[in-house]
């Protein structure tokens, strides 16, 4: 019981220190200065930066509520992805954290259970509802990482770097590639994903 309070401990100085300085900000060396301790004493607990990563990754995901979800499965499935994705945004790097590790703990593994679930109701066969689950959950993470890394002059970036003769089809689409929000274009992709399983 002590082991995992202090592990908890460890895990929310480094959550903390995560809103505060970012991804590039979290070491066992940062956690242990700022929580008066020495560097082994969080090594004994979490062993490597890997390991908190991933338990920082699972407190992440302990945001995803799965109470008072919408009945039908494929809108439970486009909920439980909305929630995802406020549970990602929560967190300063929330995404880039998340998508670094393989976290089969316990709240990872519960919000993998209720999307999977809620897919296996849809009709989709194992194969399609584990693999359905990965492209939304991939998707979700690399959309949630641009929007909180992007630079807020994307467009303009994209507006030299872009040419009509080396880049036509770029050009076609320009307004659109950096136009939008990134909640209108999470929506989009969720509803092209909930196509192929509902």
């Amino acid at each position: 019981m002590a082991n995992a309070r202090r592990q908890g401990e460890i895990v929310t100085t480094a959550l903390d220190l995560l809103g505060e300085k970012g991804a590039d900000g979290v070491s066992l060396r940062a956690v242990a200065e700022r929580m008066g301790v020495r560097l082994n004493t969080v090594s004994w607990h979490v062993k490597t930066k890997g390991r908190l990563l991933e338990l920082m990754a699972d407190a992440i995901l302990a945001r995803v509520p799965l109470e008072d979800l919408p009945p039908g499965p494929a809108d439970r499935f486009r909920e439980l992805l909305r929630r995802y994705r406020r549970a990602l945004l929560g967190f300063r790097d929330g995404a880039r954290v998340v998508a670094g590790t393989y976290a089969a703990e316990p709240n990872t593994l519960r919000t993998g259970e209720a999307i999977v679930s809620a897919l296996l109701e849809c009709g989709l066969d194992e194969r399609e509802a584990a693999w359905t689950a990965w492209t939304a959950v991939y998707f979700t993470l690399g959309l949630t990482q641009e929007e909180q890394g992007a630079p807020a002059s994307v467009g303009e970036v994209l507006d030299a770097a872009v040419t009509p003769a080396a880049h036509p089809a770029l050009s076609r689409a320009l307004g659109h590639l950096a136009g939008g929000t990134f909640e209108e274009r999470f929506d989009f992709g969720l509803d092209l994903i909930t196509r192929r399983s509902g």
